[in-house]
């Protein structure tokens, strides 16, 4: 049972022809008494009544929509619209043509998602193209000033059965190049290239440092023969019979739950919305693939799952499209001696107990080269010493770099000479002394 607005209620029952029934034959059978109108609907609600069951009468009464969307004002039942298409449009119930169309124009500009990449533009779009159908045509127009939308889909011009909006905003700003929108303008629209991925590998230096690098890629670049158009050289396209030019068909098919349309990419043309005889450089693609090489700065700081776009460098775009970007993903071969953790560098340093006793200064590597490093006396096993921006410079900011870290490994001999076990021995004596002697 679909309830419609302004008090008229299209009932189906019994597979009886769905009516529309006037407010005022309705309103009769009402008493101003909440309990009388109650039990006036309920003697409508017999087993032989042509429009009413039990059934039916029990879902009207439990309906949330019925409840939110219904209002006794002096014993009139009034049954509201779900949507306004004059406020979606902003316009008046005695808009003209003129006046509706371009207030469709203004919103549709501002609504579109080529253009506004708000997350709830598209359904506003829709909304908009929705209420233009309706209130640009006559027909609809009338109706759902007497009967609200409800009206519309008891005409058999249910939700299912409005057109593309796109298609509607395409067929009001025809000959202006979609408005100068790529995602969506018309059927024959130039349309983007495809990015590419280049995967390069570098050496640990030169991810720390950067490096210029010539790199050779395969794309498709736009056919010289026939300009990227796709067609042979002296002909012209013409519009594709199958999809009337718009590189889209619909099939509409009817069920029990209302009609239902599919639109799919015209086989004809391949949503070219043109027929044309095709280049025999390119095969009708209007591209071609071929390789071109490449130079490209990679900046210092890059590590392993880095990614540069190089802008304009992927496939090249259909009729005159722009061209896609090229993304190039960074892949560092490890250091077999320093390690890498973020900006800094990591290294482990071995020295001797005698060194680390009485300290002493070795020679440690860098990405800079071998630098002297001074290793206190006293230090400590497991002791991390910093070589302040001896590391990997910060992404973007050359000037700045992170630390390299040197942790001292102190290396104890399994086997010592006759000589060296003397000699620790009277430093244990020495140490023993001088541990008692603290004692006193």
């Amino acid at each position: 049972m679909a309830i419609l607005p302004c008090g008229s209620i299209r009932m189906t029952w019994l597979g009886v022809q769905p009516q529309f029934l006037p407010r005022s034959s309705i309103t009769k059978r009402l008493s101003t008494s909440p309990h009388g109108a109650s039990s006036r609907i309920k003697s409508l609600a017999s087993q032989s009544s042509t429009f009413f069951s039990p059934k039916s009468l029990n879902v009207l009464y439990s309906s949330g929509s019925y409840i939110n969307s219904c209002q006794r004002r002096r014993a009139r039942l009034i049954v509201r619209a779900d949507k306004d298409y004059y406020s979606v449009l902003g316009v008046s119930k005695s808009a003209s043509k003129s006046e509706i169309k371009s207030a469709y124009r203004k919103l549709a500009r501002s609504y579109h998602p080529d253009v506004n990449k708000e997350p709830e533009a598209e359904q506003k779009f829709k909304e908009i193209s929705n209420a233009y159908e309706v209130l640009s045509d006559d027909e609809k127009r009338s109706i759902y000033d007497k009967y609200g939308e409800a009206g519309l889909k008891g005409a058999g011009m249910g939700m299912g059965d409005f057109n593309n909006p796109f298609d509607i905003f395409e067929s009001l700003f025809e000959g202006m190049g979609g408005m100068g929108m790529g995602g969506r303008g018309s059927r024959n629209r130039a349309t983007e290239g495809e990015d590419q991925i280049y995967n390069l590998v570098l050496n640990f230096k030169e991810a720390v440092f950067g490096v210029e690098k010539e790199i050779e890629i395969i794309r498709l670049e736009s056919c010289s023969t026939c300009d990227g158009s796709g067609a042979k050289p002296g002909t012209k396209p013409s519009k594709c019979n199958t999809c009337g030019g718009q590189g889209q068909v619909v099939s509409s098919a009817r069920s029990p739950l209302g009609v239902f349309q599919q639109v799919t990419t015209c086989s004809t043309c391949g949503g070219a919305g043109e027929i044309s005889s095709p280049c025999n450089t390119c095969g009708g693609e209007g591209r071609v693939r071929k390789s071109k090489r490449i130079t490209l700065k990679v900046p210092a700081g890059v590590d392993s799952g880095s990614r540069l776009r190089v802008r304009s460098e992927g496939n090249a775009g259909q009729r005159g499209g722009p061209p896609g970007d090229l993304f190039v993903i960074i892949e560092v071969r490890p250091d077999p001696v320093l390690k890498r953790d973020d900006t800094n560098i990591l290294y482990t340093c071995k020295v001797s107990y005698t060194d680390a006793i009485l300290g002493t200064t070795v020679k440690v590597p860098t990405v800079d080269g071998m630098v002297d490093l001074k290793i206190p006396s006293g230090t400590q096993p497991g002791t991390t010493l910093v070589m302040a921006k001896k590391g990997v410079p910060f992404l973007n900011k050359s000037n700045m770099r992170g630390d390299q870290l040197v942790k001292v490994q102190v290396e104890i001999p399994k086997r010592v000479s006759g000589e060296e076990r003397k000699l620790i021995e009277e430093l244990a004596n020495l140490n023993k002394a001088k541990a008692s002697s603290s004692r006193r």
